[in-house]
């Protein structure tokens, strides 16, 4: 039965727009056993069965990842290795041979594993909702039920839902699923990046309250502002519509390059995790790629692959941007890999807290090789080919990793450069720079190392957030030390793809933006609105800001918004 009266729910609003459309909430997910026992006979036949469901579950994501582009069909992937785990299998067999019933295992090996990523922190806790949604299908799939999820909806529809895993993003229709809204989730979580790509609304951590909305219930959603309206005056919800469209056109018919109002240039760049993803880039509007995650090429590899392999997925990259002339330029960022997102070639040890131990660049410290092979397969890479390669590593610390990098890379003919994730970085910005040719500011860590907070963490959603002054300040640290050494200093992390922030960060001195691609024009109309003084302006009001909260709120003041 839908909501009657007016109600407001407020979440943090992560992918910009406004929807009007009745609330959708996700399929059932199935009613999960609390016990179940069989008969030592039945055994071999209740591991057969369960054999029988993973197979039948990972065919069907694999079959929609074939159907899928992008991080979708990445995801979606990624979610079919997950569920053919040999260390998952193992624990469901070793469950039936104590005789318990197969969705009885499923349940309990899937929940021993939730509790021991959590603990882990880091990329194992995001998978977590990965995990439970493995277990929800592979228990839907041995009682022969439908498969939980997203609903098929034939008209448009506002998404609901607790949380969504990769494979409930992966694949929507954004013509029909017109915004989504979860009760957990943060900024950089699968649902905002899904939602980026698709270019629809998202609002994630309403919480609870989100429940008080009945399915079929209208509501008015505003991405900018983090909030679902239900049954809102429907003369304003029209003209809330109407002029959201207004704007879509005007991102639509968006040309590049990025400039504000009086022709100050802001580089305009892609984030890209395939060769696929940067041939459809580069078919729009970015002007180069702001970050290679080459990571994605190893997580999966049960060996390291040989530099021949390296080079040809690299030279994927490379060459749809080959050819452009003038500075167009492919950033390449090494391995981002570690603890918490392990390489099972790499033999690392479990840490504590891997979100603060061995990733990035450090793993190099215990395996030269494997940044060595990488360098030499870039190199290989861009041979014959028209393009400026730009090569940075992550997670640096100090001068001397700087320095040492910036060596391998030049012994080789690269152009380095260091992400600026660790404050360490940005408070000794001058110092570091003067080793290397640019600084590429990763936000998303940027900020959980400055707050203390956890990014996947959606009870700390509001000290995780790039308008933190603090988080500000040290990108101005950064970008201010650019501009005086005359070097290039990016932004690749997801606060680029704000509009509003991508004007400030512009006024902090920021000379170029990575993103999804399908977040570029919207940033483009937003730079062409407004004069640098008013970037800058706004950058100064932000600064001086005692919150978040505030600081987004004096810079919509002075640019409008």
């Amino acid at each position: 039965m839908a909501q009657t009266g007016s109600l407001t729910v407020t979440g943090t609003g992560v992918v910009s727009g406004i929807a009007y459309a009745p609330v959708r909430r996700v399929q059932p997910r199935p009613q999960l056993p609390t016990g179940g026992t069989i008969d030592e006979g039945e055994q071999q036949a209740e591991i057969d069965h369960f054999a029988e469901a993973i197979v039948a579950v990972q065919n069907n994501l694999l079959e929609r990842a074939e159907h899928a582009t992008g991080n979708a069909a990445q995801v979606l992937r990624a979610t079919a290795e997950l569920t053919a785990d040999r260390g998952l299998s193992r624990s469901v067999r070793k469950l039936i041979k104590q005789n318990e019933t197969a969705e009885w295992a499923v349940v309990q090996a899937v929940d021993n594993l939730v509790t021991q990523f959590e603990r882990l922190g880091g990329l194992y806790a995001e998978r977590t909702t990965d995990l439970k949604d493995i277990r929800d299908r592979v228990v839907a799939e041995l009682r022969g039920e439908p498969t939980p999820g997203v609903p098929e909806p034939t008209e448009p529809i506002v998404l609901v839902a607790e949380d969504l895993a990769p494979a409930d993003t992966a694949g929507l229709d954004p013509e029909l699923t017109v915004a989504l809204v979860t009760e957990a989730g943060g900024k950089t979580s699968h649902t905002a990046i899904i939602a980026r790509q698709l270019g629809i609304p998202c609002i994630v951590g309403t919480g609870k309250a989100i429940r008080r909305i009945k399915n079929d219930t209208t509501v008015l959603v505003d991405g900018a502002a983090g909030t679902v309206v239900a049954n809102p005056d429907p003369d304003k919800a029209a003209a809330a519509v109407a002029e959201s469209a207004d704007y879509l056109n005007r991102v639509r018919s968006w040309r590049g390059p990025g400039r504000t109002s009086d022709g100050y240039g802001v580089e305009l760049l892609a984030n890209v995790g395939s060769g696929e993803a940067a041939a459809k880039a580069a078919a729009g509007q970015s002007e180069g790629v702001g970050l290679f995650r080459t990571e994605l090429c190893f997580l999966s590899a049960p060996v390291e692959p040989g530099i021949d392999d390296q080079a040809a997925i690299y030279r994927s990259v490379l060459e749809p941007y080959a050819g452009r002339g003038g500075h167009t330029h492919v950033v390449i960022r090494t391995l981002d890999a570690g603890s918490d997102k392990p390489l099972a070639f790499a033999n690392l040890e479990t840490e504590e807290n891997p979100a603060l131990g061995v990733r990035g660049l450090r793993l190099a410290t215990d395996n030269p090789d494997l940044l060595a092979h990488q360098l030499d397969a870039i190199a290989v890479a861009r041979k014959g080919l028209d393009i400026d390669v730009w090569v940075m590593a992550p997670m640096v610390a100090t001068v001397p990793e700087a320095r040492e990098f910036a060596g391998a890379c030049r012994d080789r003919g690269l152009w380095p450069g260091v992400m600026v994730e660790v404050p360490a970085v940005a408070l000794n910005a001058d110092r570091v720079l003067a080793e290397v040719e640019f600084f590429s500011i990763g936000t998303n860590d940027l900020t959980q190392y400055t707050m203390a907070s956890d990014r996947l963490s959606p009870h700390l959603a509001a000290l995780n957030d790039p308008w933190q002054p603090a988080v500000l300040r040290l990108i101005q640290m950064a970008a201010q030390a650019g501009l005086r050494a005359n070097k290039p200093v990016g932004v690749c992390g997801e606060a680029a793809a704000d509009p509003l922030l991508a004007c400030v960060l512009a006024g902090l001195g920021v000379t170029s933006l990575s993103m999804a691609a399908p977040a570029l024009p919207a940033v483009g109309v937003r730079l062409g609105d407004v004069t640098i003084e008013q970037c800058r302006q706004a950058a100064c009001g932000a600064l001086a800001a005692p919150d978040a909260v505030s600081a987004k709120a004096r810079a919509a003041a002075i640019l409008g918004g």
